[in-house]
């Protein structure tokens, strides 16, 4: 009986002991926050206060500023504890724009786990924390996509990860702000990616597709923990599904595809989806 109870006592510390080995691994894995910011300063505050107060605290901001001609600077000098790039000269594009202030970002950070977040989205308090823990769950992991909450003026619309109708060169995308990478693949991945080519097409489709077609150890977190917000502004908006913008937009993005596979020595083969959107953009 005494060496029952001796066993259980063991089996208690033990298991005190592993979880303190698994917290001192969460607690020393160091996180770095990228944010793009260029005229949101309006929601400065909301995106920051949402990295401020994360479930996990081992966590540093970068901060890049793309010469706003708004108030950002003065708002996020409200802080303290963060490195704030100001970048001097804008581009004409802004999809360059948003590749080139992660890479300058990403050059003062130290994080082993990298985070990218667009200035006007946000993350849910246990993000980081979620995203960290698959990591070390599975080491063979690169990257990792969790999935976003469309935040418009006056709704909230949950996205799922769907399988699509008909088959394209893409899997699904999350938005920029759902991206975690690992810091040893962070090089490799923005110098495939980062060519002054197709202004249309943005980081995050650049990225999905270097990940599906070069690294292929990317994994999809079912979990929605990014707030995506919607609103007029956004680029995006532009691009409203199946309008002639998103039928252009989407020639190009198989124009991308095309000379990526070519740059990487990947067979190339137009599909249905490659046709009929050539076939629109003849009438378009």
């Amino acid at each position: 009986m005494i060496f029952i109870k001796y066993l259980n006592l063991e089996c208690h510390l033990e298991n005190h002991l592993n979880i303190s080995i698994e917290e001192k691994k969460l607690t020393k894995l160091k996180v770095s926050v990228l944010i793009a910011n260029y005229n949101n300063q309006q929601y400065i505050e909301d995106c920051i206060d949402s990295i401020k107060q994360q479930s996990y605290d081992n966590i540093e901001i970068i901060f890049h500023d793309d010469l706003s001609s708004d108030d950002s600077i003065k708002k996020i000098n409200e802080y303290k504890n963060i490195k704030v790039i100001k970048n001097k000269k804008r581009g004409k594009y802004g999809s360059f724009n948003q590749i080139n202030a992660y890479k300058r970002a990403f050059k003062k950070s130290s994080g082993d786990i990298i985070f990218f977040l667009d200035s006007d989205d946000l993350f849910k308090k246990n993000k980081i924390e979620a995203i960290v823990n698959k990591f070390l769950s599975n080491k063979k992991i690169s990257s990792i996509f969790d999935l976003p909450i469309h935040a418009y003026k006056n709704k909230k619309k949950i996205i799922i990860n769907k399988k699509k109708i008909m088959s394209s060169f893409w899997p699904y995308i999350p938005p920029q702000s759902c991206i975690a990478v690992k810091r040893n693949h962070f090089n490799k991945m923005i110098n495939k990616i980062n060519f002054n080519l197709f202004p249309d097409i943005w980081m995050d489709f650049r990225i999905a597709i270097y990940l599906k077609y070069i690294e292929k150890n990317f994994f999809i977190l079912e979990k929605n923990l990014t707030i995506y917000r919607q609103s007029p502004k956004m680029i995006s908006s532009k691009f409203i599904f199946l309008s002639f913008n998103w039928w252009k937009r989407r020639e190009q993005a198989h124009a991308y595809v095309k000379y990526f596979f070519f740059k990487n020595k990947i067979q190339y083969k137009k599909n249905l989806d490659y046709f009929l959107t050539k076939f629109l953009n003849f009438f378009i």
